[in-house]
C-alpha cells in the first residue's frame, strides 16, 4: 500500500482518458459510488444515466435516482464536447438554456478512466471535487472496482471519501 498522502489539492493536474469514442459512450450507466455532492443529496439508491445524441451532436443527459419517499427524481441536461471530436472533456448543464451563456452553470465532465469495452468508466473534474465510478451494470465485481479505485489513487483521489450507490430492482436493458 502506498504511503502517498491523499490530498485533494494535488499539484499534479488530473488526467483524462487519451480519446473518447462519443456515440460509443452513450446509453445507460450505473453509478456505483460517488464522492458526496449536494446536488445528489435527495438520491438514495439506482442513480443512472442515460446519455444520447441530440440532432445538433450535443448529448442529451437525463439523470435518475430514488428518493427517501420512493419517487423518481430526474434533472434533463446537455453535454458538449471541448476540443476535438474524440476528447475526453465535456462540460455539462442542467440549468436552462437562456442560462447557458453563463459560464458557472456549466460543469466539467472529465472521463479520467475507462475500460477499453466501455463498460467501467470514472468520471471527475479538473480540481477532484467530483469523482464518479459508473458501470453499464447495476453492479460492479470487487475486482473491477479495486482496480478503478488503484488507478483513481494513482491519479491523486481520496477514495476513502467514495460513497456506494444502492441499486436495487433495477432493471437492466443493456
Amino acid at each position: 500500500m502506498s504511503t502517498s498522502s491523499f490530498s485533494q489539492n494535488s499539484d499534479a493536474p488530473v488526467k483524462t482518458i487519451a480519446s473518447l469514442d462519443v456515440p460509443r459512450y452513450m446509453g445507460t450507466w450505473y453509478e456505483i459510488a460517488k464522492f458526496p455532492n449536494w446536488f445528489q443529496k435527495k438520491c438514495v439508491s439506482n442513480t443512472q444515466a442515460v446519455y444520447s445524441i441530440r440532432p445538433d451532436g450535443n448529448v442529451k443527459v437525463l439523470n435518475s435516482c430514488k428518493t427517501d419517499d420512493g419517487e423518481t427524481s430526474l434533472a434533463e441536461g446537455l453535454a458538449r464536447q471541448l476540443g476535438p471530436k474524440d476528447s475526453p472533456k465535456l462540460q455539462v448543464r442542467f440549468a436552462p438554456e437562456w442560462l447557458s451563456f453563463l459560464p458557472m452553470v456549466w460543469g466539467e465532465y472529465w472521463v479520467i478512466d475507462l475500460d477499453p469495452q466501455y463498460q467501467v468508466a470514472a468520471v471527475s473534474d479538473s480540481k477532484r471535487e467530483y469523482l464518479w465510478v459508473l458501470s453499464r451494470t447495476p453492479q460492479l465485481d470487487k475486482k473491477s472496482y479495486d482496480d478503478v479505485l488503484m488507478r483513481l489513487q494513482g491519479q491523486q483521489f481520496d477514495t476513502r471519501k467514495l460513497e456506494m450507490t444502492s441499486q436495487t430492482n433495477t432493471s437492466q436493458k443493456n
